[in-house]
């Protein structure tokens, strides 16, 4: 472990430990500390499992509780403090050269190819992350905050103080961290949609609005290249803004009873006034510093002009400006924007924009006045940031988008077209249409218009959705309806579906209006849950090169929303080599992605995190969409796809014989915390679509973190090693499969992901879990097809041992499972327990309780959830 993060762990775990033996005596840390050296000694293979057993069985539940929260708190310190070492290791790469994974790497790397386009590229250019309330979040609000600040004071103490300034930064973190100790981790009641708005709002406020002009200014010194320097921030800016953030939070009621039509009208609402407010700050701050004088940067005729006019509608306003900033026409100009924007949202009709486009002419006179008296440092400096941000956040902030189930529509247009009487269900779609017209008038057509249909399965689910628009007359909305394709049939038949859409009168309008943009989204979480890992990520390849094909021949600008999950079993896992896997000419510069429950704050709760985040995955759209990658990506598919299909047939045979089982749902419920999960009130969505008990309706966020709490990990892997066997069996050896690996990015990353998923597993521990099913021929099944998919893929990837290549992430998860052991034998402890029936109502709470904070520390401890 690097010194520095080995000195910060041991800090913020020594001062965990005094807040134990503060709150329970030395007894409870010597407890703490007997399970942290028996799991320690266990994974050393000096003792087994049983011992490790026994003395967990000794505790009484209550103190079990206590030993499970110490674990659980220990890990949100560490996991602070390996953030802050990913920061100190982004600072020491940064030494003025080029930045692996960078913007400037990626721009080095395509002029250096000779690829003509990168302007083009450049320019049309697109990153939508959409933020979604997907419920793997397991950490309270409240948790989270009392982290931050401890990160706060662990920057500060870090930060080279004073003695007395370290006294008292080491006596606030002591603080910080028993108030953490004795902060419940669990919530008591039950998310609802606008809490999970209000969470999200979090990285809006303290990272995303500051981050987006760093982003793009990165963006244009790398474009500029060695010209760049001191004209930097002196002359227009070569960017046009590429970020479009969108939301689903507060718009996604497919199979979520409590997002109604008041729920996304107020979601809407809390948005634009986090994002006023941040604007009105950023505008007068900026207002207060521009303190250029007339007599060395005269205003231009057009400002002039426009203080004028805002001096004739607000006279005492614009008088009180005058006076604080006598022969300051731009701060004075700008402090009145600020007002304007404050106006906005108190929704001050007289004084208020009616749009952000108002607003920019406003910034853009400012910048031209500037310019044109020769202080172009000042116009293009930070009045451009907040130009920048005005244009990617208007408003609204994130693209409100609402999902609703296909079945819904097709009822709902049944019922309209009767005449009779209409359902609740019906009067809601109906209400949420006409929502989405009232978000069009109030903030702009973009700041609501894409309705998407999951399980689509035909052009006519996008024609219910228009034909019921349509009913509402005048008051319809314009939309863009989106097709989700989530099954494996429904990936095969998308370019069909797109073929039936180009007749719907609608959509052809829309096409003809957009210049021909369309939008598909492709769902990896059911079509893995389905298929297993392997044949989803082939079949999901399949329909992008597909996809690209029929958009090519019909002259449309398609973009693909990727419905990934944080996870590796719900497409998961490094995003910038993710989107070098795509097909080819699936890109074409423009890249949608969800980013789901903690994978929000794991990338965009720091600052400097989320900008290499943005910066990887634009770096990536960049060389995806360049001819020399894409050229190689093809070449490598045409030559491998008969491997490929002959690996993908059989890792789908073994994952259908493995779910198909006899009783196999009623076996899972029995060896996971599943039907526990829901319990944890993380989302305000239910766990199932339907009241069904089966695996059809069960979702794949808890079809994956209950595979996660047990250490099987199954959801990233299974399959796979029947699959390389399968080759491998036939009388080829390894070369081959090899070649594969190094030659085809999307072979390189399906292995890679599949060995990161079991590094996280745990083969000793899964095996105790799959015991309490009482199916031993179902155990032996997944342990087999884990030992061979083990075997296999280091045979391929070349690798003494998983992870070898990543020595970072390897370095984590070593450091982390012993640990992570002591929380499974703690949540094995109350599960084998509570299946076996247990009557006193007492005890059964006190199980129920470590069972439930054992799930949240093993989330954490893993760091992902579903």
């Amino acid at each position: 472990m690097p010194e520095p993060l080995r000195r910060d762990v041991r800090l913020l775990g020594a001062m965990l430990g005094d807040s134990l033996v503060e709150y329970g005596g030395q007894g409870l840390l010597d407890d703490v500390e007997r399970l942290r050296h028996a799991v320690i000694a266990a994974r050393r293979g000096e003792t087994g499992g049983d011992e490790v057993a026994a003395l967990v069985d000794g505790w009484s539940p209550e103190r079990a509780g206590q030993v499970a929260r110490a674990f659980t708190v220990y890990f949100h310190l560490t996991n602070l403090a390996e953030e802050h070492h990913r920061i100190r290791t982004l600072r020491e790469r940064d030494t003025g050269g080029t930045v692996a994974g960078s913007v400037a790497a990626a721009v080095e790397e395509i002029r250096a190819a000779g690829d003509g386009r990168l302007d083009a590229v450049a320019r049309g250019l697109e990153f939508r992350p959409v933020f979604t309330a997907h419920p793997t979040e397991a950490r309270r609000r409240a948790v989270v905050t009392a982290i931050q600040r401890i990160s706060d004071l662990l920057a500060r103490l870090n930060g080279d103080p004073g003695a007395s300034e370290r006294e008292e930064t080491e006596r606030s973190l002591r603080e910080e961290i028993d108030l953490l100790w004795r902060t419940a981790l669990r919530r008591v009641s039950q998310m609802d949609p606008l809490d999970e708005v209000r969470t999200a709002m979090a990285a809006f406020d303290e990272t995303i609005f500051r981050v987006v002009p760093h982003v793009y200014r990165s963006l244009d010194r790398a474009l500029e290249g060695d010209a760049a320097g001191e004209t930097l921030g002196a002359r227009p800016p070569k960017v046009r803004p590429y970020l479009r953030f969108g939301s689903w939070i507060g718009g996604d009621r497919d199979g979520n009873p409590y997002v109604t039509a008041q729920v996304t009208r107020d979601a809407v609402m809390i948005q634009a006034d986090h994002v006023l407010r941040a604007l009105e700050a950023a505008c007068a701050r900026i207002g207060r510093e521009l303190t250029v004088h007339e007599s060395t940067t005269p205003a231009s005729g057009d400002l002039l002009n426009a203080l004028a006019a805002a001096r004739t509608a607000h006279p005492r306003l614009v008088g009180e400006t005058a006076k604080r900033s006598p022969g300051e026409p731009h701060r004075r100009f700008l402090l009145h924007a600020a007002a304007r924007i404050s106006a906005t949202r108190e929704r001050d009709a007289d004084l208020a924009y009616a749009s952000p486009e108002e607003l920019l002419a406003d910034l853009r006179t400012v910048q031209d006045s500037l310019a044109a008296a020769g202080a172009p440092r000042q116009a293009y400096g930070r009045v451009q940031h907040l130009v920048w941000q005005v244009e990617t956040f208007g408003f609204h902030l994130a693209e409100l988008e609402i999902r609703q189930h296909s079945e819904l529509h097709e009822k709902a247009l049944a019922e309209v077209r009767s005449g009779g009487p209409r359902s609740e269900m019906t009067e809601e779609i109906l209400e949420t249409l006409r929502v989405i017209a009232w978000i069009q008038q109030r903030f702009g057509v973009r700041a609501c218009h894409r309705y998407i249909v999951s399980f689509t399965r035909s052009a006519d689910d996008i024609a219910n959705v228009h034909a019921l628009a349509e009913t509402l007359g005048d008051g319809a909305p314009v939309l863009d309806v989106i097709p989700l394709f989530e099954t494996g049939e429904d990936l095969e038949r998308a370019p069909s579906v797109l073929d039936g859409m180009l007749e719907i009168p609608a959509v052809r309008r829309r096409l003809e209006d957009t210049g021909r943009r369309l939008e598909v989204m492709l769902g990896y979480s059911d079509s893995a849950k389905q298929l297993g890992p392997t044949s989803a990520t082939l079949r999901l390849y399949d329909t992008q090169e597909a996809l690209a094909a029929w958009a090519a021949r019909g002259d449309v600008r398609l973009t693909l929303f990727h419905g990934r999950g944080g996870s590796l079993g719900r497409g998961g896992g490094p995003a910038n080599r993710a989107i070098l896997a795509q097909a080819p000419g699936s890109v074409a510069g423009r890249f949608k992605v969800t980013e789901q429950g903690e994978v929000i704050f794991a990338r965009y709760g720091h600052a400097e995190i989320a900008k290499r985040h943005v910066e990887q995955v634009t770096s990536a759209v960049l060389l995806a969409s360049t001819d020399a990658v894409q050229d190689r990506a093809r070449e490598a598919a045409a030559r491998f796809r008969p491997l490929a299909d002959k690996i993908s047939e059989a890792a789908r045979a073994a994952f259908r014989a493995l779910i198909e089982t006899e009783d196999f749902a009623v076996w899972f419920a029995r060896v996971s915390p599943l039907e526990e999960i829901a319990q944890l009130r993380i989302g305000s969505r239910p766990a199932r679509r339907k009241a069904a008990r089966g695996l059809e309706d069960l979702r794949a966020i808890p079809w994956v973190f209950a595979w996660t709490q047990t250490r099987v990990n199954l959801p990233g892997w299974y399959g796979l090693g029947s699959g390389l066997a399968a080759v491998s069996d036939d009388g080829r050896d390894l070369a081959e499969l090899r070649e594969a690996y190094e030659a085809w990015p999307l072979f390189n990353t399906l292995l890679d992901n599949a060995e990161m998923s079991l590094a996280k597993s745990d083969r000793a521990i899964a095996e105790r879990y799959l015991d309490l099913g009482g199916r031993p021929e179902l155990s032996e099944t997944v342990l087999t097809e884990y030992d061979r998919t083990r075997r296999l893929v280091l045979a391929v990837t070349g690798h003494d041992r998983l992870l070898e290549n990543r020595k970072v992430l390897s370095r984590a998860v070593e450091l982390r499972n012993p640990y992570v052991d002591a929380l499974s034998h703690l949540q094995l402890r109350a599960l084998k327990v509570l299946r076996a029936g247990v009557h006193d109502d007492a005890e059964r709470a006190h199980l129920e309780d470590l069972l439930l904070l054992s799930v949240n520390g093993v989330a954490a401890g893993l760091q992902n959830t579903g």
